[in-house]
């Protein structure tokens, strides 16, 4: 069916229920930034492929809400469909909550499915709509009753991550937990968030593209856990080290008949950004219900000593990659044919040669000239082009290896670039240095320091519609939770251990894109009468394209930074390289 084919079907269950909106999220019942194929409900009505955007139908209209990142290709997606394109956060677009709000009658119902509804979203939807005593209904997936052919879940089996790469056991993890339990006053901890669940269990799985994760839920006591997983899944193996660590595993689906079986005086801990509205409602009414943060997501956001270790290493064979991928290009574009899709499977052909690599940590966004004005531009057979000896090209990557996740972007220089382009180049470059050298008072959160990225654009009138890095998690999610770079409030303090990604850009529709990403590692700096700092250490190893630079617009300071990084960056990946790759890597380090 084409889209709008689509959208009246799901209109005619719509009357037959009394549903006079109906809202179709990008989560799964986990909550989750990227989904199984099974969960892609709107990207399949709409034709929207992006991994962030909510579609919203009434009887008359519909409407996709996506964010900066993906304006341009919303746009194009949407294109020859009836849904309207709302541009969220743009001065006078409205909220889809504050659209229903003003498009429905009084006493109207909204429809959804509470699978993939956290409870705050539900708060948050009642709170909009109660002014017009808007009534909600979660009972209703009519996304599955329409879509024929609807993906199974996926059952790729799951394995145990070794201790040595994790450096605490699930038991000694599960401790921490109930440490924290403790504090709380709870009996029972709900965890639904996949991420949370595998770093916790120790496991890994193969069940969302690009993420090591296994759909699941948990629930902890003070003496017990039980993870509920599809068993088939579950070799003896690792069932027998889950067991050891005190785990029992359990049926997926036998999560309702734990909640709802829990005694009636428990108090139970859940996070409601997390937890669906249908897990809240399967626990007895009269539990005592705690809401916080995400007690794993907390503790998983920094990094033990071990892992800092073995990501550290993980950085190095990722930057010998890169380094070979880019000598590659340098050597051969103008010689042989080389799109933007063979570029990226060749970049991944270089990764697949490190130790422990698993897979990539995302679909490589790699734009050529106006493609990379697109921020998560994903080429086609039928979009990619050929790159040439001129322009730019921009190359968003990482890795997923046993010993850590790797997020990197670099924009080379293919040969000649405008003023235009080699002034904003250098914009970025200026944003992303003053990012890597702050030092900071501890108890500061990466909304404080956004601004710091943002400065040398702002002054030329210029910004990118994103935040200016994320957390990224080790051998799990690129897009870890909670620490974030964003001009929208974050309230997480920058914590000793945490990683975080630092990439500004500039994304010009139909000329061009730029985005100069490195991995930071947020390290303890000097301690004074005024309190503890914090810095940032650099731990992604690549040149930055030195073709792109003009040098004029550097201070002194600035080209120092760059000259030491540079020189880090020789120092670290030379000695895993070949003479010729070396002299390449030594003229592409040198200083200016």
């Amino acid at each position: 069916m084409k889209v709008n084919e689509k959208l009246q079907e799901l209109r005619g269950l719509m009357q037959q229920q009394g549903i006079d909106a109906y809202i179709i999220p990008s989560f799964d019942a986990h909550q989750s930034e990227y989904v199984p194929e099974h969960w892609k409900s709107r990207a399949w009505i709409s034709g929207f492929t992006g991994s962030a955007g909510t579609v919203v139908v009434t009887m008359d209209e519909s409407g996709l809400w996506t964010d900066g990142r993906y304006f341009i290709q919303a746009e194009k997606q949407l294109t020859g469909s009836e849904i309207k394109l709302f541009k969220m956060r743009e001065p006078g677009v409205p909220t889809y909550k504050e659209w229903l709000a003003e498009v429905l009658p009084e006493k109207a119902c909204v429809g959804f499915d509470g699978k993939v509804f956290s409870c705050n979203q539900v708060k948050q939807l009642e709170n909009t709509l109660s002014k017009k005593n808007i009534r909600l209904n979660d009972e209703y997936d009519f996304i599955d009753a329409i879509w024929k052919g609807r993906p199974e879940l996926p059952l790729d089996k799951i394995f145990a991550h070794d201790v040595k790469y994790t450096g605490l056991s699930t038991a000694e993890k599960l401790e921490q937990i109930r440490q924290e339990m403790r504090k709380k006053g709870a009996d029972y901890y709900v965890i639904s968030s996949l991420d949370d669940i595998a770093w916790m269990f120790n496991i890994r799985g193969n069940d969302v593209q690009n993420n090591p994760v296994a759909i699941s839920y948990a629930l902890i006591s003070l003496d017990k856990a039980w993870l509920f997983i599809d068993k088939r899944k579950v070799d003896k193996d690792v069932e027998k080290v889950l067991n050891e660590n005190g785990v029992d595993v359990m049926e997926y689906i036998e999560i309702e008949n734990m909640l709802t079986s829990l005694e009636k005086t428990t108090k139970v801990f859940y996070d409601p950004d997390k937890v669906s509205i249908w897990l809240n409602r399967c626990m007895p009414k009269s539990c005592e219900k705690v809401e916080g943060k995400d007690i794993a997501m907390l503790l998983k956001t920094i990094k033990n000593d071990v892992e800092i270790q073995n990501l550290k290493k993980c950085q190095i064979r990722d930057g010998v990659a890169m380094v070979r991928f880019l000598h590659w290009l340098d050597d051969n574009i103008g010689k042989e044919s080389i799109t933007e899709i063979s570029a990226s499977d060749k970049l991944e052909s270089f990764r697949s040669q490190g130790e422990d690599f698993i897979g990539i940590s995302f679909d490589t966004i790699a734009g050529y000239k106006e493609h990379a004005a697109m921020m998560h531009y994903k080429a086609t057979e039928e979009s990619q082009y050929t790159l040439q000896s001129e322009g730019m090209f921009l190359v968003d990557s990482g890795g997923q290896y046993l010993d850590g996740t790797t997020d990197i972007t670099r924009t080379m220089v293919l040969g000649d670039i405008t003023d235009e382009e080699r002034k904003d180049f250098t914009l970025v470059l200026k944003g992303h240095i003053a990012l890597c050298q702050a030092k900071f008072l501890h108890g500061v959160t990466g909304t404080n320091l956004d601004v710091l990225a943002r400065l040398p654009l702002w002054e030329q009138g210029i910004d990118y519609k994103c935040g200016t890095g994320h957390g990224v998690g080790y051998l799990l999610s690129v897009h870890e939770a909670p620490q974030r770079f964003s001009m929208e409030y974050n309230n997480t303090k920058l914590e000793k251990g945490m990683v975080i990604t630092n990439e500004p850009g500039v994304y010009k529709e139909g000329r061009h894109g730029i985005r100069i990403e490195n991995t930071l590692l947020v390290v303890e700096d000097e301690l004074t009468e005024s309190g503890q700092f914090m810095r940032f250490d650099v731990i992604s190893y690549c040149p930055i394209d030195l073709d792109g630079i003009d040098a004029n617009l550097l201070t002194d300071k600035e080209k120092t930074w760059l000259n030491n990084y540079h020189k880090k960056v020789y120092e670290a990946l030379s000695p895993y390289l070949d003479e010729e790759e070396k002299e390449w890597l030594k003229k592409e380090t040198r200083e200016i």
